[in-house]
């Protein structure tokens, strides 16, 4: 069985809150993007981009409604953290989890008082995308 969202979350927040300073936790977001798996060329189908990015971030899901998996690369440091951030919280998670889950990172990180507008944009896009890819995996189209 997989670890609940909520406890990822808390333990996303609880590493966070060990930096003093923005300067320290975007460099340990840059290190978590660099930590993303290999995501080849030939594999960034324009299907793929997430619309509503300033950066271009490619996405995939696979997986059933029991436990989905995600896949996705930037080509912007900062991006690809807020994408490995994602990634700890949703994959492995069945579709439901995903949809009944309503993500408190943004806020408990500091990424909402943090983040620019268009990076705080990006971010809302893939979440909503994670989200409706979940939705659709699991039949509810509420999201």
């Amino acid at each position: 069985m997989s670890v609940a969202i909520a406890d990822i979350e808390q333990e996303l927040i609880d590493e966070f809150s060990f930096f003093d300073n923005w300067m320290d936790r975007y460099q340990y977001l840059i290190d978590l993007g660099r930590q993303l798996p290999a995501y080849p060329e030939h594999e960034r189908a324009e299907a793929d981009k997430v619309a509503g990015c300033q950066s271009q971030v490619w996405m995939q899901a696979s997986g059933d409604a029991e436990q989905m998996h995600f896949r996705a690369i930037s080509d912007a440091a900062i991006v690809a953290g807020l994408i490995a951030l994602l990634m700890r919280l949703y994959d492995g998670q069945s579709a439901q989890a995903i949809v009944d889950y309503e993500p408190q990172f943004v806020t408990g990180l500091g990424l909402d008082k943090h983040l620019s507008q268009n990076r705080a944009n990006g971010l809302h896009a893939m979440m909503q995308r994670i989200r409706a890819t979940a939705a659709h995996m699991s039949g509810d189209a509420a999201v």
